[in-house]
């Protein structure tokens, strides 16, 4: 996806919303992808450097950022996708139809500094766990350690709040006003349908399929998130790994929503497949 959008926005010359969007996705997805590798090599490998405070904190503080960059791209996504392609008739809709190209950078500068501003105060609460966890029982009292720790944990828990909640609410309508302004123009496509297979309306069910799905990996990513940073699992518990699993699974199985519905992203796999198969034959 960063190949094509990339070489597509070079050749032309021109940034398009949709390439612009495409490569702030793949590209911080790229990114998150590798930077959890890091941290499941420096915690298998480097376990005693990995909980040093200054380690510890800058890698659950980077990892937040990159969480919450890629999970914003993917709501600017749903409501490019939205304004693009449903059909309202309301004043609003319309002024943001024809001003959408132009608001696209802005809205991810603005999301990139509110991941920054939301993911930067996590370090203090990580830092404050961190210390918390880290500290002999013979220098404070267990009580107010307890204490300490509970609040603690309540800050984190808001900060993911906070910074997960507004891209997965901006998703979850976009999505939905999507799918049902598909699903009221496939109605009556069908209606008017002569019996012959229409391309038009096989593209709008393809469409509500796509939207469908990418919307269902999105939640599954929320929930899983959610789980790992409130701490509900246990360390090494099975479903903590599975939860690992999966958020690690979730970005690859929307890039795969995202090439076979574009018939663009189609073509790259389609050119480097087909001289493998001339050259097999």
């Amino acid at each position: 996806i960063l190949t094509v959008s990339l070489s597509s926005s070079i050749r032309s010359k021109r940034w398009s919303p949709y390439d612009i969007i495409m490569i702030s996705l793949s590209s911080s997805r790229i990114i998150l992808q590798s930077w959890t590798m890091l941290d499941m090599f420096l915690i298998i490998f480097y376990n005693h450097s990995f909980y040093e405070e200054n380690v510890f904190v800058v890698l659950k503080t980077v990892y937040m950022f990159l969480n919450y960059s890629t999970l914003w791209s993917g709501a600017w996504l749903s409501v490019f996708c939205c304004v693009k392609i449903a059909s309202f008739t309301q004043p609003f809709f319309i002024w943001l139809k024809k001003r959408i190209a132009s608001l696209v950078p802005w809205m991810l500068i603005t999301s990139s500094l509110y991941s920054f501003a939301t993911a930067l105060p996590f370090a203090w609460g990580v830092y404050g766990t961190h210390n918390n966890f880290i500290a002999p029982l013979t220098m404070t009292n267990s009580s107010e350690t307890g204490v300490t720790r509970k609040d603690s944990l309540t800050l984190l828990i808001l900060l993911c709040n906070a910074g997960l909640s507004l891209p997965l609410i901006l998703s979850v309508l976009s999505s939905i006003l999507l799918i049902r302004s598909l699903w009221i123009h496939t109605r009556q496509m069908q209606s008017n349908a002569t019996g012959f297979r229409d391309p038009s309306l096989e593209a709008h069910m393809s469409a509500i399929k796509s939207v469908c799905s990418s919307l269902f990996i999105y939640i599954i990513y929320f929930i899983c998130l959610v789980f790992l940073l409130c701490n509900i699992f246990s360390d090494l518990s099975t479903e903590k790994s599975m939860c690992i699993v999966v958020l690690a699974a979730c970005p690859v199985g929307h890039s795969m929503v995202l090439i076979w519905s574009n018939p663009k992203f189609r073509e790259l796999p389609a050119r480097i497949l087909h001289p493998a198969n001339c050259h097999i034959r």
